[in-house]
């Protein structure tokens, strides 16, 4: 067995080896689940709705925008890679500027459409918030140029530092536990919180790093950045509101949610995503991790579909959680 990645006391969700989910369903999926589900794709009818080869996107961003002291600004790159500026601060969410999202450069998923921001129409980058290690997540790639480029500070849950610390050696990882505080500056705190995922580079490694969510706590207001997660009981979002209060805004995965047997634990699907928005109590949400990556059945379009019925069934007007598409920009005026 390999060593693990993090060495430290058992907790409610550490067994002293790997990570786990209080309370929650198990997130492990055995080869043979695998295969029903590649079995069960191959046999539908009809066929599961493709996706086009590339999308060009309405607006990409080719210039670096300017720092933003008030207010907050979004802008989606793709997936969960998002960057919010806010007092003065750059940060970026799970970067992956690559074309494919695996170990390999010629091997796993492929982009289907380019970054909302040209790599170098970059600003200076601050801190990156890293929410787990799956490939689609953590970029060794992208995080080697942003080394380079930038020399941003690195925040990411325990045991991820291990894997980086290798590979860049220059990089600056500060890893932390849920829970955990952490001073980005400007008058902006970062707490890692809770997610209903799971972890793995390899077939061997399986839940030795930890996953997580973020709660930004700033002059603005709160931003919340749910990482990859399951839906579960909910009491991990609704402990968003309690212990922090409702955020300003919500980015919430929307995608990567088909077949539910096998993906519910994991990824939340659109009807789930609106209950976070209720949990937490946003005051505004915006739809991450959907139609870049090709990673589950659904077609490309159809988180974005889902969610406007979602809503309306909710009784929720549709302008208060957006599907953001890559290049797209969200702002909210400064408080």
């Amino acid at each position: 067995m390999p060593r693990p990645y993090h060495h430290g006391p058992p907790s409610d969700h550490f067994d002293g080896t790997r990570f786990f989910n209080p309370d929650h369903p198990s997130t492990d999926k055995s080869l043979k689940d695998l295969l029903a589900w590649r079995r069960a794709k191959r046999d539908e009818e009809p066929a599961p709705v493709g996706w086009p080869a590339e999308r060009p996107i309405p607006t990409r961003q080719e210039t670096p925008p300017p720092r933003v002291s008030s207010g907050i600004r979004v802008t989606m790159v793709g997936h969960a890679s998002v960057l919010i500026q806010v007092a003065g601060l750059n940060i970026l969410t799970d970067p992956v500027w690559s074309e494919r999202a695996g170990p390999l450069r010629f091997l796993g998923p492929k982009r289907h459409n380019p970054p909302g921001i040209a790599f170098t129409a970059l600003p200076p980058i601050d801190w990156v918030l890293l929410s787990h290690n799956h490939y689609d997540h953590m970029d060794l790639a992208t995080l080697r140029r942003l080394q380079r480029t930038h020399r941003p500070r690195v925040l990411t849950p325990l045991g991820n530092d291990k894997i980086l610390r290798p590979r860049l050696k220059a990089l600056d990882i500060t890893s932390g536990d849920w829970g955990a505080r952490f001073d980005l500056g400007a008058g902006v705190e970062a707490i890692l919180h809770p997610a209903n995922h799971w972890s793995a580079r390899g077939i061997r490694d399986r839940r030795f790093a930890l996953w997580a969510g973020f709660v930004l706590a700033t002059p603005e207001g709160l931003i919340y950045f749910a990482g990859d997660t399951g839906y579960g009981t909910g009491a991990i979002f609704r402990s968003v509101k309690s212990e922090f209060g409702p955020p300003r805004v919500a980015l919430i995965p929307i995608g990567a949610y088909e077949p539910r047997w096998f993906m519910a634990p994991q990824h939340t699907n659109p009807e789930e995503a609106v209950r976070i928005l209720e949990d937490t109590g946003a005051m505004q949400g915006l739809g991450i991790h959907w139609g870049t990556f090709r990673l589950t059945d659904e077609g490309q379009d159809a988180p974005k579909r889902a969610l406007g019925e979602a809503l309306d069934a909710a009784g929720i007007a549709r302008n208060r959680f957006l599907p953001l598409h890559p290049g797209q920009v969200w702002d909210a005026p400064g408080v």
